[in-house]
């Protein structure tokens, strides 16, 4: 699925209340759960995943979901077997033994209620940390890295008071994701939809056709020392993910009902155009270099690869069902996808643009997180209640942990080695990473 929260029944909260849709009805959205045709995979409750081939079908899902849990973070130490490339047999395969897990495992370290019904958590790289609470709080929670809740920031604006006078009055936004400039001076926050007077009273929708025709939405910008919005921007409908161009020059934000990719000029704060990509774009990464932004798009089998020097587009092909978020590596040769659609993260080779890779860590993978260095990726497991680490030389997992319900989203902090995951159901839970 997208951004709406849903329970293992399958029902979407709405700010107007708790709606009950069908399985197939998600189905259609090509955003939950694997189409007929792909296998599907384990459920996430194992301790280790399993790397496939890309020539072979995962492995059978397991039905039990992994219980969540508030007061433990042990995962075993030794992954399942794993699946890899072999030399000419019966089947083409051979089953390799568990290798260990590396030295420092992942324990919990906090556990953050109260006030928080969490889209996203996202680390500014400078001891503070955004969490998003989408419409059911219509706010921005900040918190330090001693866990305290610096400030509760509001989503209402007076948009004309921003340059928008054909917006008169208050509105209410959304937030779904933060993304920080370089210098950790601002944060950019996407709004699911805006609140409030006509153009603004519809709702946006997970499922949605360009001819819906939602109304746009806005970007806010957080000046970090205030913690205050400074600056809106409009872009196209229900805009989701956005990031920042390591160079600051731009803000690219993912708008989801305009099948589209807006470009913002950071100086100017301004719209600079909307490059069309395809249904349901979602999970941006930009190489260190500022040159390429790869964007997810959910609805499809692709990654788009957007140059930045004249937003051209070329296509990464088959990368599996309903790609959504993503992560580069620091040398910019290895992008890592969640593949929603199949349950399993990819390994793409920048160079040929294929995937060479994949591993088995959940169900409904969804956000992921690097550590500085690129040695591992964490990945959320939506609907198995779990938080994996995955060593990315190998793609292997080395550690499943157990979180509140529908962990989503996820975010580290290089200064404390802290992985941070925003659950759903309304709590964030810290976990430390390696040996104190």
């Amino acid at each position: 699925m997208g951004d709406m929260r849903s329970t293992k029944s399958a029902s979407f909260r709405t700010a107007s209340g708790l709606i009950a849709v069908t399985v197939a009805a998600v189905l259609a959205a090509g955003c939950t759960a694997a189409p007929a045709s792909v296998a599907p995979t384990p459920s996430g409750n194992a301790t280790g995943g399993q790397p496939i081939t890309t020539a072979s079908a995962a492995a059978p899902r397991s039905s039990a979901l992994a219980a969540p849990s508030s007061t433990t973070a042990a995962g075993s130490t030794a992954p399942a077997p794993v699946v890899t490339s072999a030399g000419p047999s019966s089947s083409g395969m051979v089953t390799t033994p568990p290798q260990p897990a590396p030295d420092g495992q992942l324990t919990l370290a906090k556990t953050i209620l109260g006030h928080l019904d969490v889209k996203s958590v996202v680390a500014s790289g400078h001891g503070l940390f955004f969490a998003q609470n989408m419409m059911y709080l219509h706010t921005i929670n900040v918190y330090d890295r001693n866990y305290k809740l610096v400030k509760i920031i509001p989503d209402s604006v007076k948009l004309a008071d921003f340059g928008y006078p054909q917006y008169p009055g208050t509105y209410k936004g959304a937030p779904v994701e933060t993304a920080f400039t370089p210098d950790g001076k601002y944060a950019y926050v996407s709004n699911y939809s805006m609140y409030g007077a006509a153009p603004f009273d519809r709702e946006g929708s997970d499922t949605c056709k360009l001819s819906d025709h939602f109304p746009n939405s806005f970007v806010y910008r957080v000046n970090t020392s205030t913690l205050s919005i400074d600056q809106v921007i409009e872009v196209g409908s229900v805009p989701k993910y956005v990031a920042v161009t390591p160079n600051g020059k731009y803000v690219l934000v993912s708008n989801w009902c305009s099948y589209s990719e807006s470009i913002i000029d950071a100086a100017t704060g301004k719209q600079l155009m909307q490059i069309s990509v395809g249904a349901f774009p979602r999970g941006i990464a930009v190489d260190s270099t500022s040159s390429t932004a790869y964007v997810a798009v959910m609805g499809s089998t692709h990654i788009a690869a957007i140059d930045l020097s004249n937003f051209a587009v070329t296509w990464i092909n088959n990368v599996g069902s309903a790609p959504r978020h993503l992560v580069i590596s620091p040398d910019n040769h290895w992008l890592y996808a969640t593949i929603n659609g199949d349950g399993v993260v990819d390994k793409i080779d920048l160079t040929t643009r294929k995937v060479v890779a994949r591993v088995a860590t959940g169900r409904a993978p969804r956000s992921m997180t690097m550590s500085p260095e690129g040695s591992y990726v964490y990945v959320v497991n939506y609907m198995s209640n779990t938080m994996s680490k995955v060593r990315t030389t190998t793609m292997r997992v080395v550690q499943t942990v157990s979180t509140k319900a529908d962990p989503i989203g996820i975010t580290y902090d290089d200064a404390t080695h802290h992985v941070w995951v925003a659950c759903y159901s309304g709590a964030l839970m810290v976990f430390k990473d390696g040996p104190d």
